[in-house]
């Protein structure tokens, strides 16, 4: 199975209407924020692939305000070829013969796409490894997201593995496909969740009510989360908890835990936009743990990133670091 088989790579624009965009049409805000043309804006609008506050919108002239939730369907991009870009941060985390680890920040594009198609993480790794930018052109992945085995959300940070030689895709995309490959993540959610441990069992597809978002649905493809109680944090009630995934849908997690009436803190779409938020108002969502068995050598090779300082003040960070670093 190709890694492109395991993970949904659809494309959704999600933006808070900013003041500059307050009163304007909603196909010329689209066609600003994709750069795409009017008529080519009014036609996803068209489709139903576009939403206001988790509401379709249908018609081109409906007039945004500010602090509305707006969300779009993309297109993938006509040519979806990666500019090496020097000036974006890459912290590397491991640099190995046939891969690299790297740390995603929380506000990275993984790679380019509809509405992103500069400043994303793979440019700045490509400017550093062009051997990676290669790959595609020897038949091996896509050439718009050249040695990406699999992806993290914007909002979402943590530890990604990329491919540095066809040996090294082969092999990790098939860990990936055969779930040898350990992904730990931890995320703050909300409210008190009871059961110490749980499995959240259930196929995940698009929403036929909001096409921009991804749904529990019994004709979707099959997905599993691990859950943990790793601590309870008082004012609100929120609960932190240690996440391993068996699959790799779109949101997977986020999905999983807002069915379960837990979603995950500051998620704009599958949360409560009216909740308290943190600090810094990001995804409390963190990708801690990465295990993979080097393509090279047969070893074992496991990465650890702490939960990130700029979530916001936590009393569970121990907590939640021991958790990452356990067996």
């Amino acid at each position: 199975m190709a890694a492109q088989e395991f993970e949904d790579v659809n494309e959704v624009l999600s933006v808070e209407v900013p003041a500059l965009m307050d009163s304007m049409r909603i196909d010329r805000a689209l066609s600003m924020l994709t750069s795409c043309s009017r008529s080519d804006a009014s036609k996803l609008i068209e489709a139903g692939v576009v939403s206001l506050d988790s509401e379709v919108v249908t018609k081109p002239s409906t007039q945004l305000t500010q602090g509305q939730l707006l969300e779009a369907v993309l297109p993938e991009p006509d040519d979806g070829s990666v500019e090496p870009e020097l000036e974006v941060p890459v912290r590397v985390v491991l640099e190995a013969a046939d891969f690299l680890i790297v740390d995603k920040g929380f506000d990275q594009v993984v790679h380019p796409g509809a509405g992103n198609r500069h400043g994303t993480l793979i440019g700045g790794i490509i400017a550093r490894y062009p051997e990676i930018a290669q790959l595609p052109l020897q038949g091996v992945g896509e050439i718009g997201r050249p040695g990406v085995v699999h992806r993290l959300d914007k909002g979402t940070s943590g530890l990604l593995v990329v491919a540095r030689t066809e040996a090294g895709f082969t092999s990790l995309s098939a860990q990936l496909a055969e779930r040898t490959m350990e992904r730990r993540y931890l995320g703050l959610v909300e409210g008190f969740v009871e059961s110490n441990h749980g499995v959240v069992d259930a196929p995940i597809g698009r929403s036929a009510r909001m096409p921009t978002r991804m749904a529990v649905q019994p004709d979707g493809r099959p997905a599993r989360t691990h859950y943990e109680v790793v601590c309870h944090l008082k004012g609100p009630d929120r609960t932190l908890v240690g996440l391993s995934l068996e699959t790799g849908r779109t949101h997977q997690i986020r999905v999983h835990m807002a069915a379960i009436g837990h979603p995950i803190v500051n998620d704009p779409r599958y949360g409560q936009r009216n909740e308290k938020k943190l600090d810094h108002e990001r995804l409390a969502l963190h990708a801690g743990r990465l295990s993979l068995t080097d393509p090279s050598s047969g070893e074992l090779v496991r990465s650890v990133a702490p939960w990130p300082a700029d979530v916001g003040v936590l009393g569970g960070t121990e907590a939640g670091n021991a958790w990452l670093d356990g067996a």
